[in-house]
């Protein structure tokens, strides 16, 4: 039998404002446990709410720009539930009337592009956090992340593999980042996602049973908790055995989804409206206001850089994946005009320094004007790209400008002829018998062979050598009549 996946997900968006969404504690990641916690976050009786205005505007921002329906009026509920890392027993969140409405994002799909809606996305707070291993025998609670504002984005089950699930899920993740709400740190849980998987008979237009994967924050992790779901589900119904609508937790060590719990329904949290917070009523005038202020949205700016920069469709959609990336690449265009030189070496030699030291781009110790000075030095031919690299890795040591740099250690290209021909000349004395074979052999091989004779020429020009200017000669060289 031939099957078809039905995916959701839900995505919680942790935002950037500088308090809780019902109180003035700090949301700074990385704080002592339970260091950012006032009485309404640990809920004292009589403490009240206060609502975060930023956080009502960064939901707006987030409508707009996917082209959601915005809800001039919205209200908070109650949502019941008792885990000790909720000290109120309920979480405040939106259920019948949550600020963002229907709307959709387009994806990019091996297939071509795709079109996911998206139900509506609500405003909530965050839970705290139950702590396992740090007491032998015992559970910590911290509640620093107790109140933190969050948005939670709700998707139709319009996803039919983990590709396109992944695809929407990074759409999101650059779309918040490049509007300013969200920092993108999955890995301090500021994205954090909750797959709905089923599986239905190809054709069938009904929905199977469905599993909802929790607590996913990674896009690799994603990827293989559904792969494995996919595969378990497909597995149980071959078998005849019918499926449990419940919550369950990927693990990665072992690469297997496990049961959580059973699927709860709305009524299990008895939802209330939260009588502590009046509606939230946007005028048009405010949410014009937020529409003005938006930046270039990610598809619109990946579209731009390939039509005004030229870059491939690839080099467009890495470059835009982040707001400070895109910034990055544009700044140091300006600084020396090549476009497909500086993605390369955004992509390439920066991006490698980056990943090794575990560093965003607004991290480098490299600004764009200096990234600029240095391909300037390629451009006129005063470093070859290898060179290039090694004042590079200098520059990343703080050791000031490429010129600087170039200028101290006497690292400038030779490119004098006479000086290259000297150096050629005595190298293929030095090496006879590569010479010999490279005149006998055929054209397929002679590739091979020159770039044995290539090494030891820059090696004792110590990489100096223009290495353009030393082929061309050594070729006349090799292939002069004897």
């Amino acid at each position: 039998m031939q099957w078809e996946t039905v995916i959701g997900l839900e995505i919680h968006v942790q935002l950037t404002t500088d308090s809780k969404l019902f109180s003035g504690s700090s949301t700074a990641f990385g704080a002592a446990p339970n260091t950012q916690v006032c009485a309404f976050d640990m809920a004292i009786p009589g403490t009240l709410p206060v609502l975060n205005q930023q956080a009502v505007h960064y939901a707006v921002r987030f409508g707009l720009a996917v082209n959601a329906a915005i809800n001039q009026r919205s209200v908070f509920d109650r949502k019941h539930y008792f885990y000790p890392d909720l000290p109120k027993g309920y979480q405040t969140t939106q259920l019948h009337h949550p600020i963002v409405g229907a709307g959709q994002v387009a994806i990019d799909t091996s297939a071509g592009v795709k079109s996911i809606r998206i139900h509506h996305a609500h405003l909530e707070e965050d839970a705290g956090k139950s702590v396992h291993d740090a007491f032998p025998g015992q559970t910590g609670i911290d509640l620093n992340r107790a109140g933190m504002p969050l948005i939670e984005i709700v998707s139709e089950p319009d996803m039919r593999s983990a590709e396109e699930a992944i695809a929407f899920a990074k759409t999101i993740h650059r779309t918040v980042m490049a509007i300013g709400i969200c920092d993108g740190e999955m890995s301090q849980g500021s994205l954090r996602f909750d797959v709905n998987v089923s599986v239905r008979p190809q054709g069938e237009t009904r929905y199977g049973t469905r599993t909802e994967v929790k607590n996913l924050n990674s896009f690799r992790f994603m990827q293989q908790a559904i792969d494995f779901e996919v595969s378990r589900q497909i597995d149980w119904l071959e078998q005849g055995m019918n499926l449990k609508q419940e919550t369950r937790l990927y693990n990665p060590e072992q690469n297997e989804t496990r049961p959580m719990r059973s699927k709860e329904q709305a009524n299990d949290y008895r939802y209330f409206p939260c009588p502590d917070l009046l509606p939230v009523v946007l005028d048009e005038q405010t949410i014009a206001a937020i529409r003005a202020d938006l930046p270039e949205l990610p598809g619109i700016q990946q579209q731009r850089f390939i039509t005004d920069y030229g870059l491939s469709d690839q080099q467009a959609a890495l470059l835009t994946a982040n707001k400070p990336l895109a910034d990055y690449f544009v700044a140091t265009y300006q600084a020396c005009n090549d476009a497909g030189m500086v993605a390369d070496w955004l992509l390439g030699e920066m991006s490698a320094y980056l990943n090794k030291e575990q560093k965003a781009i607004e991290q480098s110790p490299i600004n764009p004007q200096q990234l600029g000075g240095l391909l300037l030095r390629i451009q006129d031919k005063t470093l070859s790209q290898s060179l290039a690299k090694q004042v590079f890795a200098v520059m990343w040591q703080g050791e000031g400008e490429a010129d600087t740099i170039i200028a101290a250690r006497g690292l400038q290209q030779v490119s004098d002829p006479a000086a290259l021909e000297t150096l050629v000349d005595k190298i293929v004395a030095q090496y006879p018998e590569q010479v010999a074979q490279y005149r006998a052999a055929d054209k397929k091989k002679r590739k091979r062979l020159l770039g044995g004779l290539m090494g030891p020429i820059m090696s004792a020009s110590q990489g100096q050598a223009n290495p353009r200017e030393v082929s061309q000669i050594l070729l006349r060289k090799l292939e002069a009549p004897l």
